[in-house]
């Protein structure tokens, strides 16, 4: 079968397209013909040798898809449509996906919405409701909100009764994000007066930042007091940004980090657990993964330089099936 693989860790442009041996799955996996594979910021990570998790290579990419069932322990039955993510190893024909890891599509939802459901989405959960406590009637502020976990936020937030603000960088972001279901978008330039505006001086309840650098800082003095500041990823590439913690004393405002691979890993359940609550949000339309760019399998590579390049909208998707 086929599935496509980092032989040498020196970025997307060199990434193959290997034929391997079908995978056995174990008892508690569930071995699922591939139809849908979501591109994610890990992939380019591993493409360079840049992750956390470092796979000996060869290896295959592929953290979120979506398919049919071929096989799988009890709950699950063959021709059953399925989601499911993992660190990596999933882009490719077949895969053996651990069952705790692997979710039931529910009908209204393609193949490419699937796939772009369960990092995106669990991560935005796990922002929302476990780490930032989010109540119904808060304001959520949304950085990089046209891109992948930001508009999963956006959708999230709308999920759980908050007011969403989402920040970009153009015109066209901006459509995104309110397709998504933004309630205002502000430009990235000058975001933060607009949102002092837009809330009549008192700030917002939450802000979700999966960009970091230089929007930090005026992050933090948009914050309501009691206000918290959630800390996903820092894909401006701008470094590590710093907090002075006075200013959290004065403002009576928090600084929180969001790793949700390493907290729902560690815990068996919890995905299912996070699946379920995000279930009915699903079924009523809420959730409805805006999809980007696709792809063909071979042209994998160049995805992910498009996602490197910043001209991703939405969540990308390569098909592996027609």
């Amino acid at each position: 079968m086929r599935a496509v693989q980092v032989v040498t860790p020196t970025g997307p442009a060199d990434l193959v397209v290997n034929d391997v041996l079908e995978p056995t799955p174990q008892a508690d996996e569930v071995l699922v013909e591939v139809h849908s594979v979501g591109i994610s910021f890990p992939d380019l990570l591993l493409s360079k040798g840049e992750y956390q998790l470092k796979p000996e290579p060869p290896f295959t990419l592929g953290v979120d898809f979506a398919g049919v069932v071929v096989s799988g322990p009890e709950g699950f039955t063959p021709g059953q449509r399925v989601a499911g993510v993992a660190g990596y190893g999933n882009a490719a024909d077949l895969v053996a996906s651990p069952a705790d890891t692997t979710f039931a599509l529910p009908d209204r939802l393609t193949f490419d919405e699937g796939a772009a459901l369960p990092m995106n989405y669990l991560t935005a959960h796990f922002a929302l409701a476990e780490r930032g406590h989010l109540r119904e009637g808060e304001t959520v502020l949304v950085h990089g909100a046209a891109g992948g976990v930001g508009t999963a936020t956006l959708q999230v937030a709308k999920g759980y009764g908050a007011r969403t603000i989402a920040v970009v960088s153009t015109e066209e972001k901006a459509a995104i994000a309110r397709t998504a279901g933004a309630d205002e978008t502000v430009l990235l330039d000058g975001f933060r007066e607009s949102v002092k505006d837009l809330t009549g001086g008192r700030g917002v309840d939450v802000v979700v930042d999966v960009v970091g650098g230089d929007v930090f800082t005026d992050s933090l003095r948009s914050l309501a007091t009691q206000g918290r500041l959630l800390v996903v990823g820092f894909a401006a590439g701008q470094g590590i940004p710093e907090v002075k913690v006075n200013r959290l004393l004065l403002n009576n405002v928090d600084v929180r980090g969001v790793g949700w691979g390493a907290f729902a890993m560690m815990r068996p359940g919890y995905m299912q657990h996070q699946w379920a609550e995000l279930l009915p949000m699903m079924e009523s339309g809420v959730i409805r993964p805006p999809i980007g760019a696709t792809y063909d399998l071979e042209s994998f590579g160049q995805a992910l330089v498009d996602m490197e390049q910043r001209r991703t909208l939405g969540k990308s998707v390569v098909h592996v099936r027609g």
